[in-house]
Formats: C-alpha cells, structure tokens, sequence
C-alpha cells in the first residue's frame, strides 16, 4: 500500500493538531470518570494500575491509530479500506458507534447550558441558587432538582423536556460553527476551548486547596489503600479508564491524524496527549476532592454535617448534583457555579465537534459529497435523534446507551478487532517504520508485540469479564428472571451495537467513486506464490481452535469436577501458548514484501489471543468471586499523611518531567531539520 499524496486539508500548526486531539481526549469522563474510580478503587494506589495502562495500553494505541491515518491519509473507513478491502467495516463500526454518542453528547452539554443559565439568573435576581440547601436536607434538594424538577423523570417513552430542547439546539449550533470551516478553522478554535478549560481548572484547583476542611476531601482521593492491588477489579477498572479516556476505537484521533502534514511526528505526539489527557483527569479530581471537603466543613460548622462519602457519585451525579451542592456552601457560590459549568462545556464541546468530524469525514471520504451539504444533514438527523433523550426517561436511556457504547460490548471490543486487524492481518512494521521515520524519538520491535499481542490479550480479558458481568447479574440482562419483565433499555441498547457491525459491512460494500482504479492495498497484491509458513501456521491454528473448543466446553457444560476444570483451562492456555509462539514466528520471517505469511498463521494468532484472554478472564472471575469487591474505599485519617503527600508529588513530578522531555524531543528535532530544511531551500 503506498501513502496517498494527493492534496488533502491540514491543520495548520502541529500545536492544533495536539490541541485539538487533547481536547477529543479530554471530555467530561476526565472530570466525572477518573476522580470516582480513583476514589472507589484503592485512592492513591490506584494510580499504580492506571499509569500502568496508560504507557502499556493508551500510548501504544494512540500511536497505531495516529500512524495508519497519517499514512493513509483517510478517515477511519477508507483508512482500514486501504490495509485490505475486506477490513473497510472496522472504520464503518467505529463511526456508527460516533455517531451514536454525537446524538446523546450534546445533550449533557444542554444540561451544563441550562444549569450556567440558573446561576446568573441567580445573581440578577439576587437569590439562592434553586439547587442550594444545607445539610442533609440540602442534599436531598440538589437531588431532586436535578432529577425531579429539571429533568421531571418518567415512563422511558414520556413527554419532552421543552425546558431542554432549546439548549440541545444551541448545542448543536455550537457545533456546527465549530467545524463548518473545516479542519484548519478547527485548529484555531481549540486554541481557546482546549487552554481555557485548563485554566479554569486550575483557578477550581487553588480556590478548593485554599479553603478550610479541603485537605479532609483530598483524604478520600489520596489516601492509599494497597490492599486493593491484590483485586482483579482495580486493574480492571484502571486499563478500562484509560482506554475509554483517550476516544480510542472511535475513529477520531485516526481522522485528525489524516490531516496532518507528510511531515509531521507521530509518536511523540500522542505521547504529549496521553501525558496531557492524565494531568487533566488527576488535577480535576484535586479541584473536586478539596472542594467536597470544603463542602464537608462548611456542614459541620452549621451543624448539619454532610460527609464527602454522602455526597461524592460518578456521572451525571457528581456534575449535577454533588458538586453543585458543595458549590452552594461557598461564598459566592453563583459565580463559582458559572466557572464551573462553563468548564464541563469547554471540556465537552471539544470532544463533541471531533466525533463529529470523524463522522463527517467518513461521509465525505466515501461519497465524495462537499461538506457543506453533509455537515447540515448530518447535525439535523443527530439533533433529532437526540430528542429521545429529552423525554422524561431521557437520562436513562442516555445511561444505558452510552454504557453499552463505552463499555465493553462498544469499543472495548472494537479496540481487540482493530488490534487483531492490523496487528495480525497487515504487516504491523509498515506502520511502525511510517512512524518512525517522521517522529521525535522511535519505536522499537515491543510496540509492534504490544499491538499484536499483549493489547489484544488485555482487551479481550476485560471484554469476556464483562461479558460474564453482565449474564450472570441478578436482575438478568435483557429479562428479569424473577419477574420475566424485559429490561427495554438493555434490549434497546444491545440491538444498537449489535445492528452497528450489520450496517458496517453494509456500507463497506456500497462502492466508493472516490477511489482511483489504482488504489488497491498490498494485501490486494499479493503473490500467492510467495506465501510462507503454511504447515506451521496451519499446526498453529489447529492448537489454537483445540484451546477455544476447550473453552468453550469448560463454560457450557455444566457439573464438570474442579479438578477436570482446571486441567481443561490450564491445557487449553498450554496450547494457546504454543499456536501464539508459532504463529508469530512465522509472521516474523514471512513479512517481508513481497513474501507473506499464511492465512493460518495470522488467523492462529488471533484465535490464540483469544483464548489467553479466555483463560485469564475465568480465573480473575473465580479469584474476584472468592475475595469478594469491596468498592468503597476506607477513611483512616482526618488529614494527609506523608504517603499520600509522596504520591501526589511523584505523579506532579511524572507529569512534568514526561511533558519537559517531549517538549525537549520535539524542540531538538526541529533543530536538526531546520538547517537540512534550509538546504532544500536553497537548492532549489
């Protein structure tokens, strides 16, 4: 496959490009997400785990989707189209799942409007905020309005809320403006939507740290619990945070990565957002701790006390109704109420215009249709689709459908397909060498395995963990075993991810006029002559099918001793190993163009991910069932110990020193090619 030099937009500084894919990375799950996991699994300690993830999964990622659309340079479904015509659908999933979440996004960007527009009209007017109370009456006030008067909940197929139809259309306008100019206008926008909301934070940060009882909050958030390493579910949570966080899977960061300039890096790039994208999620739950603690104090002192641990949520909860709640307690409680909402708006309307643009460039790529006829089409259909989620059981359905889109059965699995795509199916060194050859510092041979293999076997484990999660809950999946009353939520939010690989495949057939005659991949080439290691890839498979059919055994057959169980999962995970070992030898010494490894060999490899995946979900599901979760994290001091002091300046430190040396790296590198540039120049 060779790189697509025709003329194609760009951004028009390499700071926007970064900018702009931050603010992708960094939406409202940074503020809401993060600081609640951090708190409910281990404090402290659970950054072990995330920073963990964060190098080994989100990093390494970022960077395979930064190379394939900068080497394409097309959107998520041309891109993968280009690898091999049969892959098309990957990109189409990943932008049907966009545009899903593009059509209940905007719609927690109403709230936020919603709610700034209650706090100046409490300054006009001079009264309390409609959401403030004190004490635990006070709580019990931010709820219900929040849930009661501004959202009215009901039947899932109620009345519209009309008091949120007209902010959801500001939202959209909003939208529209931001990328109707293209790319390059986009570029300049996030100079102020991405920076503002950083500094906002900051000012939320120091505000909190500064009030009395602020270092009782940042107990909750700090404070280590290290026994909640030993738990399954906090490694869990923390790879599942970091993948989520980063708006993996969906297509955006490959979109924004094909309107990069030829020359432009590659993975120091997606080192600086991954850096970027954690100091934001970790200096938001600062500004949100120090404040509830504030919030704690400030109850106490008037007699009604309101513990952090009575208050503190995750989603909607924690952004509508605790927060909010412990703003209410703060002099001048209107006017922090405006920086604050105006903050989840910049942070949202970021994330918000690049699932856009991901799916419009997916629509344009593909029909050759001129943006400004797809741009209003598309924000029309999505604005009406949005309207289910202004109904009274509106925040339901926007809960269960972007859990099903978040969560595993979305892009968790749609993460493991796109590693199994390129890392198994194409020549993975393609991508690494295209990265290497135009970035600040370079990958070694350990990406390529991690893409292949070690992501794959990741992914895979939390995507059948959460399989089984979710079959075996008490309340049944799609029905109630004990009532037979369908989950109508549930049954709508499966047939939504399950449709979305149907119409994918539907569209990767529809052919595209845009693509010459002579655009097909290498995989398209290919000599079948020179296709190497057949027999070894044909063993390999056969071990690996054996290894899955004693999986699959081991789960559907009931009343199978212990002992038989361990010896089919731990034989099975033998095999699996081996098909894994020859299976990537063969890759090894058959990918050199014009050679080829067999069909056997790359499809062993996949099945034998999956079946280490297998093997590694039953036994951290046995394992967790036998210890047990514990989720609320134990309060054992009134104020920071030296511990929890240490960790928060070795993760400052982390942050700065990672930052100061992609900074460095990319500063040297411009200076090395400043003068070969010049050269050029005066040559010609």
């Amino acid at each position: 496959m060779e790189m697509l030099e025709e003329r194609r937009e760009n951004w028009g500084t390499r700071g926007g490009f970064v900018l702009a894919a931050v603010g992708s990375a960094v939406g409202l799950g940074n503020l809401w997400g993060f600081p609640y996991k951090l708190y409910s699994y281990g404090g402290g300690a659970f950054l072990v785990p995330y920073i963990a993830a964060m190098f080994c999964v989100g990093i390494p990622m970022l960077i395979l989707e930064f190379s394939l659309g900068h080497f394409t340079q097309r959107a998520a479904p041309d891109a993968f189209a280009r690898t091999h015509k049969r892959h098309e659908f990957v990109g189409w999933w990943g932008i049907l799942l966009g545009f899903v979440i593009i059509t209940y996004y905007p719609v927690i960007l109403a709230y936020c409007i919603s709610f700034m527009g209650y706090s100046f009209q409490s300054i006009i007017h001079g009264t309390p905020l409609p959401w403030a109370g004190a004490g635990v009456e006070g709580v019990e006030n931010a709820k219900n309005f929040f849930f009661d008067t501004y959202l009215t909940q009901g039947t899932p197929w109620g009345p519209f809320q009309k008091n949120i139809v007209i902010p959801l259309i500001i939202t959209w306008i909003l939208l529209y403006l931001c990328i109707c100019r293209g790319v390059n206008m986009v570029g300049k926008i996030v100079w102020l939507t991405v920076p503002l909301p950083w500094l906002i934070l900051a000012v939320l940060t120091v505000r909190g740290l500064t009030l009395p009882g602020s270092m009782k909050g940042l107990v909750y958030y700090l404070d280590p619990d290290w026994s909640q390493l030993a738990r399954p579910t906090t490694w869990r949570f923390a790879f599942g945070q970091v993948f989520f966080s980063l708006s993996l899977a969906f297509g955006v960061m490959l979109t924004y990565a094909s309107f990069l300039h030829r020359k432009s890096d590659i993975n120091n790039n997606a080192a600086i957002i991954g850096l970027a994208d954690f100091a934001t999620s970790f200096i938001a739950g600062l500004a949100i701790f120090s404040t509830l603690g504030a919030m704690a104090f400030a109850t106490s002192r008037a007699g009604s006390a309101v513990g952090v641990d009575k208050v503190v949520d995750s989603g909607p909860g924690l952004a509508f109704v605790a927060f909010p709640y412990a703003l209410a307690q703060l002099p001048g409680a209107a006017w922090w109420s405006i920086l604050f909402f105006f903050t989840l708006i910049t942070l949202g309307i970021d994330s918000g215009f690049s699932i856009t643009e991901s799916v419009l460039a997916g629509v344009v790529d593909k029909t050759g249709w001129p943006r400004w006829l797809v741009l209003p089409l598309m924000s029309l259909v999505g604005l009406a689709m949005g309207l289910i989620y202004v109904t009274r059981g509106g925040l339901n359905w926007l809960g269960t459908i972007d859990t099903f889109i978040n969560g595993a059965w979305g892009i968790a699995f749609l993460g493991l397909l796109e590693c199994a795509v390129l890392g198994w199916l194409y020549n993975i060194e393609t991508l690494r060498s295209h990265a290497n050859e135009r970035s600040d510092w370079h990958l070694g041979r350990w990406w390529s395995y991690s893409i292949r293999i070690f992501i794959p076997v990741v992914l895979g484990t939390l995507w059948m963990w959460s399989m089984f999660d979710d079959f075996t809950a008490d309340n049944g999946f799609l029905r109630n075993p004990n009532t037979g009353h369908w989950n109508i939520y549930n049954c709508v939010g499966a047939g939504i991810v399950g449709i979305a690989p149907v119409i994918s495949i539907l569209m990767s057939l529809i052919k595209n006029p845009t693509r010459g005659k002579n655009s097909e991949s290498a995989a398209d080439l290919l000599n079948p002559a020179l296709c190497g290691g057949k027999a070894t890839g044909a063993l390999g498979f056969i071990m690996a099918a054996i290894s899955a059919a004693m999986v699959v055994v081991l789960i559907s057959v009931e009343n199978i001793s212990d002992r038989f169980g361990q010896y089919l999962l731990w034989q099975s995970l033998g095999l699996g190993l081996g098909a894994l070992v020859m299976s990537t030898i063969v890759l090894e010494r058959h990918s050199v163009y014009p050679n080829h490894p067999s069909a056997f060999a790359r499809w062993a490899g996949i099945i034998a991910t999956l079946d280490i995946s297998a093997f590694l979900a039953i036994t951290l599901i046995r394992l967790t069932s036998k210890a047990g979760v514990s989720e609320q994290k134990k309060i054992v001091a009134d104020t920071l110990g030296a511990v929890p002091y240490i960790i928060l300046s070795v993760v400052l430190l982390l942050i700065i020193v990672g930052l100061s040396w992609c900074f460095y790296r990319a500063m040297t590198a411009n200076a090395t090619q400043a003068p070969i540039q010049h050269e050029l120049n005066a040559d010609v």
